[in-house]
């Protein structure tokens, strides 16, 4: 079993960054990919972005060359840097883990919300 709690949601204006926190608990020696998905209302929920155990990344259209994902394995944690964030960013998002299972875990959400 892994747990995933994510940190960092809030209120910005647009053009500001957010630093999202996703921390892994639990049998994280299994995981091999982590990533962030959002979740608009009324909208599917799309990735944002993920990162493998060997450090590949990836990202969504929407978060290539504004958004970032990092991890800090000594802290079992992974990052994502949103800079010049815009209204159609505001959704909950999620941090998503794929182990070798293969089970997918997810976070609890945190809401990011984008507005002047």
């Amino acid at each position: 079993q892994v747990q995933l709690v994510e940190s960092g949601g809030g209120l910005v204006q647009p053009g500001g960054s957010l630093r999202l926190s996703c921390a892994a608990s639990g049998s994280i020696a299994s995981i091999y990919v982590t990533g962030w998905y959002r979740q608009a209302p009324g909208k599917q929920r799309e990735l944002v972005a993920a990162i493998t155990s060997g450090g590949t990344t990836t990202y969504g259209d929407s978060a290539k060359g504004r958004f970032t994902i990092s991890r800090d394995s000594a802290k079992n944690t992974v990052y994502l840097q949103m800079n010049s964030l815009k209204p159609e960013d505001t959704a909950v998002y999620y941090c998503n883990a794929l182990d070798t299972g293969p089970v997918v875990y997810w976070g609890q959400g945190t809401q990011v919300t984008v507005s002047s």
